[in-house]
């Protein structure tokens, strides 16, 4: 017996699904018995149990943790991650206790040159930080000396993982139990938004005249962009995990209707245009011989909508912008004006609701043409009705489960598009919307998703179960699933919750995601 996890089109015979279904569950019994894991007959039990099982059923993933002493578990102190280091002089407090407090973080980002200078840490000042810097640029540079680049080392319960970029080192430090090469793709987004600000051109001559240069100071600005990328990642991110971008939910034709409005009032000086909201995208409009990857379009969100500091600037913003997966040599020019913004409102909304138009082009000229595109937008968006359908969606947020799969007692869910390189996510209200239970939950996700994508497996469809949560992920050439629930939910009520949300995305695929956006 197998569950019923075959993809339609994807053409997996039903052989290659037996042999690629893994599960996994804590046991005491002989390694013999793992096969009644996986074989039906063999995993029967009692009709009492039975019933146990089905009135026990509601617990949610972590509930039992939340009984035991929350400062047990390696995410003791999480809720604290993000409180900064006191400075030198606050507090009275001695640089040993400073240190021990950078210790407690469970999440380390470290950027320094080969030269070893520190050019950013995110905890920690340079009087704080700097011996450290030493000692990772000397680990470095020995391994380097001897013809064998270092990639990542484990000192106890710690991962060092270290990649290097021309004349930059990228470190992360971190116990939230991630991989190497999710490690490594956040490393990648913060060289990323460092090349986002200074083009590998201007990186490069910096370094070839002067390779002791202090980069800091022509970085200047760009610590919060790249704090507020590196805090995302430890939050746990979905749309760094999966490699996706996630967009905003509505009908095609109301989309449709939207990108119209772009490409009817589209500038001949625009190479890109967008329509944001909340950090989902709207629509996207664009040359046909030219998309956007979505790294850059993750650097462009986290800019207006994680790090604060062009939304608290409201109004209209005119900034020069490198896309380094368009072309890492040269710089575009962004235009951003936000909706919600501005003098047109009392007061600011919410990140989460903020809606905001971003127009890119590669005339650095072309400020007042865009402008009057932008104006042109937003006069037929309001007059079409199509802004309050985009403010509406905004506030309703993603769906709940109990809406996408009546009935099922998955707890949360994420589906991703792979032709499209688009996700969709509930609603992590009520069970996951703290810091803490969050974190928990992108753990989870963190695990499966590193074992279904790990070097050399081969496996489609990975069960596991602990004490504490349910999970599931699905791999198929058409999407990627991962689910998860609570630690009594058996794998056949998994399995048939798991089908109906696939069957859900399926239906509303072209209200979920972006199917190729507007061309010219």
């Amino acid at each position: 017996m197998t569950p019923n996890f075959g993809a339609p089109g994807s053409g997996a015979s039903e052989g290659d699904d037996v042999a690629s279904v893994v599960s996994f569950a804590p046991t005491m019994r002989p390694p013999g018995d793992i096969a009644s894991l996986l074989v039906g007959e063999f995993n029967r039990k009692s009709p009492a149990w039975n019933l146990l099982r089905t009135q026990s059923a509601t617990i949610q993933p972590f509930e039992s943790i939340q009984v035991h002493d929350e400062t047990e578990g390696f995410l003791a102190g999480f809720e604290k991650e993000f409180d900064p280091i006191p400075e030198q002089d606050e507090k009275g407090l001695k640089d040993e206790e400073r240190v021990r407090v950078w210790k407690s973080k469970l999440k380390h980002y470290m950027i320094l040159s080969s030269a070893g200078k520190p050019i950013y840490s995110r905890h920690g000042d340079l009087s704080l930080i700097n011996s450290s810097m030493g000692v990772v640029q000397t680990i470095i540079s020995f391994y380097e000396g001897s013809k064998n680049a270092l990639s990542g080392f484990t000192a106890g319960n710690t991962r060092f993982v270290i990649a290097t970029e021309g004349p930059l080192y990228f470190v992360a430090i971190s116990r939230l139990g991630e991989s190497d090469s999710q490690l490594r793709g956040q490393l990648d987004a913060l060289y990323m938004q460092i090349l986002s600000t200074l083009t590998f051109p201007a990186l490069k001559r910096i370094f070839v005249n002067r390779p002791s240069t202090d980069l800091r100071k022509p970085l200047q600005g760009t610590e919060p962009l790249l704090s507020s990328l590196a805090d995302n990642f430890t939050k746990g991110s979905p749309s760094a995990l999966l490699n996706a971008l996630e967009c905003l939910k509505l009908r095609k034709s109301q989309r449709s209707s939207i990108t119209n409005a772009l490409l009817k009032q589209r500038s001949d000086k625009l190479l890109y245009g967008l329509l944001a909201a909340g950090g989902k995208l709207v629509s996207v409009i664009r040359p046909r011989k030219h998309s956007l990857h979505p790294s850059d379009l993750q650097l462009i969100f986290n800019m207006l909508f994680e790090s604060g500091n062009i939304r608290a600037g409201g109004g209209e913003n005119w900034i020069p912008l490198c896309l380094p997966a368009f072309n890492n040599t040269g710089y575009l020019y962004m235009y951003v004006s936000f909706f919600d913004g501005g003098s047109e409102e009392p007061e600011r909304s919410a990140p989460e609701n903020e809606i905001a138009i971003i127009l890119i082009s590669p005339d650095k000229e072309s400020f007042f043409e865009l402008k009057q595109m932008k104006d042109n937008v937003a006069k037929q968006l309001a007059g079409s009705g199509s802004l309050e359908i985009i403010k509406a969606a905004t506030k309703l947020g993603r769906p709940k489960v109990t809406d996408v799969a009546p009935g099922s007692q998955i707890s949360h869910f994420l589906y991703k598009s792979r032709a499209n390189v688009q996700f969709s996510m509930c609603s992590l209200d009520p069970v996951f919307n703290d810091l803490l239970s969050r974190r928990r939950l992108m753990t989870l996700y963190h695990q499966i998703h590193a074992a279904v994508h790990a070097k050399h497996s081969h496996m489609k469809v990975l069960h596991c179960v602990s004490e504490e949560a349910t999970s599931l992920a699905w791999l198929t050439p058409v999407f990627e699933f991962y689910c998860v629930a609570g630690p009594n939910v058996s794998r056949a009520i998994m399995t048939q919750g798991a089908n109906k949300i696939v069957q859900w995305a399926k239906r509303e695929e072209e209200r979920l995601f972006i199917i190729g956006g507007g061309v010219w």
